[in-house]
């Protein structure tokens, strides 16, 4: 089954502390392996301002220098993703997910968003989750995750706190009753 656009809920009891109630936006998934993004773990005191000075983007006004920066995962975290919703492309490579959402991870997405011309709604992300061939699958077949569809009001409405929580709720789970142990007859 392919998860791409997909959101993957993180179980109690996961079993790693980058993970716990992390909810993850999957860019892509294939016979090699799944690419995505955390949407509800934020980079401590990172803004996107800060990112742009580094950058030395020029920041007409720029509305969005307070937006946070979050932790997209685990790997290569000095490399920047942007999830958008998909009225953007970048003329340079945007990685169109679906109907309602994009992926750009080229410096020309910064520069049109400082100058006002970027997408309507976005995440800004340091590092992103990788997993090889299969392993995802395991994970999912091991209770590790649980897969919704990826609604656009969780994912760049939702405060952080909230996103987990309103993501097992599409799936009729109140998150109360979850258990980190599965039960065996």
């Amino acid at each position: 089954m392919d998860f791409t656009g997909k959101l993957l809920i993180a179980m109690p009891g996961i079993g790693d502390p980058r993970f716990e109630h992390s909810l993850i936006f999957l860019c892509s998934h294939n016979e090699d392996g799944a690419m995505g993004l955390i949407l509800n773990k934020t980079a401590p005191g990172v803004k996107l301002g800060d990112i742009l000075e580094q950058l030395d983007i020029e920041t007409a006004d720029a509305p969005h220098a307070k937006l946070p920066v979050r932790f997209g995962g685990p790997v290569e975290t000095q490399r920047g993703f942007v999830l958008h919703s998909a009225d953007y492309e970048s003329q340079v490579n945007s990685l169109v997910v679906n109907d309602a959402f994009a992926m750009t991870a080229t410096l020309d997405v910064l520069e049109d968003v400082a100058l006002g011309q970027g997408p309507a709604q976005m995440l800004i992300m340091l590092g992103y989750a990788g997993w090889g061939p299969g392993q995802l699958e395991d994970e999912i077949a091991s209770n590790g995750w649980l897969t919704t569809d990826a609604d656009p009001a969780i994912v760049f409405g939702e405060g952080d706190t909230e996103k987990w929580s309103a993501a097992l709720k599409t799936l009729g789970v109140d998150p109360i009753v979850l258990s980190a142990s599965a039960g065996h007859a």
